[in-house]
This record gives C-alpha cells, sequence and structure tokens, in this order.
C-alpha cells in the first residue's frame, strides 16, 4: 500500500504534465529542437580540444542516458512491451550511438552546415523511395545537387570527414522512421500509451545507445573525469544534445502529421548555419550557401509516403519490426 501510494502523486504529476504539454501548439516543441539539434554540437565541437572526439560522443550519450533514468525510470517499461517493441527499441538505441559519434567525428572534420545539410539529404531519399512521382524526382535532385556543391569544395581535402558524414546521413534515416514509430506507438498497448509514452522508449533506447557507445567512446572520456569543469560541460552538451530536441521531436511527432513534420525539417540546414556562424565562427562561402539552399529546397519539397510504407521501408531491410 505505501508503494501505491507513492506511485500515485508520481502518476498524477506525469498526468498532469501530459496535459499542459498538450495544450502548446506542436510546432512550438520543433522550433525548440531546431535550436538545440546543431547548438548542442556547437558546444561538443568547442569541447574537442580537450576531450577526445569519441570521449565527447560518449559524454553526450550517458548524460543523456543518466538523465531519462532519473525522469522517466524506463526501465518500467520491462514486460509491458512486445517482442517487436523491444526490437525497434534495441535498433533505435544502437542508431543513436553510431548517428552521434559520426556526427561528432563529421563535425571535427567538417563545418556544422556542411554536415547538417549531407543528414537532411537521406529524409528526401526516403521520401523518394517511398513515392516516385515528378515532385520526389525534383526534390531528390536539388538534394543532390546542393551536396554535390558543398563536397566539390572539401572533398579532395577531407575524404574522411564526408565518409562519417554520409554514414551518419544513413544513421538519422533511421532515426527518423523509428523515432516517428514510438512516438506513435503506446508503450502498454491496454493503456493507450499517452503523451509520455514516446519519451519513456526514447529513455529506453537511449539506455541502449550507452551500453552500445561504452566499448569506444570511455577510454576518451576520461580526461573529463579529472576535470569537474569538462565533466559538466560533457553533461550540458548531453542535454542540450540528446535530451531536448529528441523530447521536442517525439512530442512534435505525436501530433503533426508526417507531412507537416516532414517539411519543417528544411529550416534544420539554415539552423545549422546559423548556429555554426554565430557560435564556432565557420562563415559560409557563396557555393556553401547555394549548397545548403538546394538541399533546403528539397527538403521542402519533397512528399512523403503513407507512414505504413514510410515506417517499413527500411526498417524491414533492418530486421527491427
Amino acid at each position: 500500500m505505501a508503494s501505491l501510494a507513492r506511485s500515485e502523486p508520481v502518476a498524477g504529476r506525469t498526468a498532469r504534465l501530459a496535459e499542459q504539454l498538450t495544450r502548446l501548439p506542436p510546432t512550438s516543441f520543433f522550433l525548440v529542437s531546431a535550436v538545440f539539434h546543431y547548438l548542442g554540437p556547437s558546444l561538443a565541437v568547442l569541447l574537442f580540444a580537450r576531450v577526445d572526439v569519441l570521449g565527447v560522443a560518449w559524454l553526450r550519450i550517458a548524460s543523456a542516458a543518466a538523465v531519462f533514468a532519473v525522469w522517466r525510470r524506463p526501465w518500467r517499461l520491462g514486460a509491458r512491451l512486445s517482442a517487436g517493441q523491444r526490437r525497434v527499441l534495441l535498433a533505435l538505441g544502437g542508431v543513436l550511438a553510431a548517428m552521434n559519434s559520426l556526427f561528432y567525428l563529421a563535425v571535427d572534420r567538417l563545418p556544422l552546415s556542411t554536415v547538417g545539410a549531407v543528414e537532411f539529404l537521406g529524409t528526401v531519399i526516403l521520401a523518394a523511395a517511398g513515392v516516385r512521382n515528378p515532385r520526389n524526382l525534383l526534390a531528390l535532385a536539388l538534394a543532390v545537387g546542393g551536396v554535390a556543391a558543398l563536397t566539390d569544395i572539401r572533398l579532395a581535402g577531407e575524404p574522411l570527414g564526408f565518409l562519417f558524414a554520409f554514414a551518419n546521413c544513413a544513421a538519422f534515416m533511421l532515426y527518423v522512421v523509428l523515432g516517428h514509430r514510438i512516438a506513435n506507438t503506446p508503450a502498454d498497448r491496454t493503456a493507450g500509451g499517452g503523451t509520455m509514452s514516446g519519451i519513456d522508449q526514447l529513455g529506453a533506447a537511449m539506455f541502449v545507445a550507452a551500453v552500445v557507445a561504452t566499448p569506444l567512446g570511455i577510454a576518451g572520456a576520461v580526461p573529463a573525469f579529472l576535470r569537474p569543469d569538462w565533466l559538466l560541460w560533457g553533461v550540458g552538451v548531453g542535454l542540450c544534445s540528446s535530451v531536448i530536441p529528441y523530447v521536442t521531436d517525439q512530442l512534435a511527432m505525436a501530433r503533426l502529421p508526417r507531412a507537416t513534420f516532414a517539411l519543417m525539417l528544411a529550416i534544420l540546414p539554415a539552423t545549422a548555419t546559423g548556429i555554426g556562424l554565430v557560435v564556432l565562427g565557420q562563415v559560409p562561402t557563396g557555393q556553401d550557401l547555394l549548397g545548403i539552399g538546394l538541399v533546403i529546397a528539397g527538403v521542402a519539397l519533397r512528399q512523403d509516403p503513407p507512414a505504413s510504407a514510410f515506417d517499413q521501408l527500411p526498417v524491414h531491410r533492418k530486421d527491427s519490426a
């Protein structure tokens, strides 16, 4: 009875929080995500001078997993998940670990705006693969042309950077698909889930990501444990990069039609350019701006397939459904 009494106030607070969140316009969540999606990585780039790149990636993932553990206690999902849902969460955790690490390896070598533009080529490819119409073919041509304009400038000097950027692009495609799936699939099908269901599943996936990332990143993160200011910096990167944007992504994905969310993604390469300029002093060239503009046009023009087809495209190939 005592445990029940303790759980009721928690459930009440969660319900009130969910109700308050539903009163906010869904676009507000996306706008918050748009700012923090690249603000966090820009702070990480500044930390690279002190901590190894993969160490910073591990700090980001591990600190986010710790925040979700304290806030949402994702292990409570346990038996409520079906075998298929567990496979999705395991796949999403692996994708998050790979995506975060590859992104940092890329931005250590390339401007933030370039990596951001390459990242969104994948969303256009997904749309064109799901719906082969003239609109999506034009969107794909614009996005490919934009990436070609960007890579033409630096490919010879940073081939490894672009290898990481395109690998991150592939991981981002999977993140969008799997993220939409957990945002719209209740963790407890009998209870109907709710606003916080996707966030609970995200917390579980982030714990998986921390486990996956530990073998590669923990050694590089050791210097941060000897400097409290660097450690707090790494925790701040995790909050800004993985907690705030991923939570607001879930809140937006759960309430925005897929086509609307896809259209709004077009502003993210521009956000990356602006933050790279203000925080990191990365001034884009005219050709950079042309390439980024073409990618934005391609992302804005694309037409996503229906939700069922969109979900199934890569998930079946990864056997994570």
